[in-house]
């Protein structure tokens, strides 16, 4: 397990959640590998942010390289990890959209989702690669965001929409907005599960990475592989 946090910084504002979870890896006898992003080169930070990125991604595979994985999960990684680390280590990242859905934060994804009057949500992992955010879809689940309790919330937010912009909506509300709310609440739920899903596939020989594409039993995926019945099935 690596983290870019130690817990030592000063500016540290999930100090608790983190020690937490630290003395979880611990308790596991996982080997933990720590080197904090707050402390290291601040002065290139300040002048070169890429170059601090790649010095910063070279101490990161000093310290991890020493330890033989398969697989790397970015689990609420938030820095852009750096070309040669995407190269030499096979590793997925979780987006909060479809593979066809649109790119971004995850508010900024359920925004859109909204404009566009959309009819599903989900959740993708992706290879890692040079290009942030756009290395093949590997596995997703989905998720209607209609019917059910959904129908009213789309209709208030019609409603609002007769006398507002989405942009009044978003500053007034922000992610308190009801049908923002639930989509998020339904997409959250399903993250870990995914994670957990497939991870399962690659640690029983169903899917392989080879020169950064997904294989299923030896053959060439063409499309990332769903997992929404191992996510839904979980959920129950």
């Amino acid at each position: 397990m690596f983290c870019n946090w130690d817990n030592t910084e000063e500016d540290n504002p999930k100090r608790e959640q983190r020690q937490m979870f630290f003395d979880m890896v611990n308790g596991y006898g996982i080997p933990l590998v720590t080197a904090s992003w707050k402390t290291f080169r601040p002065d290139l930070w300040d002048k070169d942010q890429e170059a601090w990125r790649n010095e910063y991604g070279k101490l990161l595979r000093e310290l991890t390289g020493k330890y033989e994985f398969d697989l790397g999960i970015l689990a609420g990684y938030m820095l852009w990890m750096d070309d040669e680390t995407c190269r030499q280590y096979d590793m997925l990242n979780l987006h909060p959209a479809l593979p066809t859905g649109p790119k971004g934060t995850w508010q900024e994804v359920i925004w859109q989702l909204i404009s566009e009057n959309a009819d599903t949500q989900g959740i993708m992992m992706h290879i890692c690669t040079e290009e942030w955010d756009r290395g093949a879809a590997l596995t997703y689940c989905g998720f209607p965001i209609r019917g059910g309790d959904y129908d009213k919330l789309w209709a208030d937010m019609n409603g609002k929409l007769k006398t507002k912009t989405l942009d009044q909506i978003k500053a007034e509300e922000g992610q308190d907005e009801p049908l923002f709310k639930k989509i998020r609440e339904d997409g959250a739920k399903r993250e870990l599960p995914l994670i957990v899903a497939t991870i399962r596939e690659f640690a029983e020989g169903r899917v392989c990475i080879r020169d950064k594409r997904l294989y299923c039993e030896d053959r060439l995926l063409d499309g990332p592989y769903d997992l929404s019945k191992q996510v839904d099935g979980s959920l129950e």
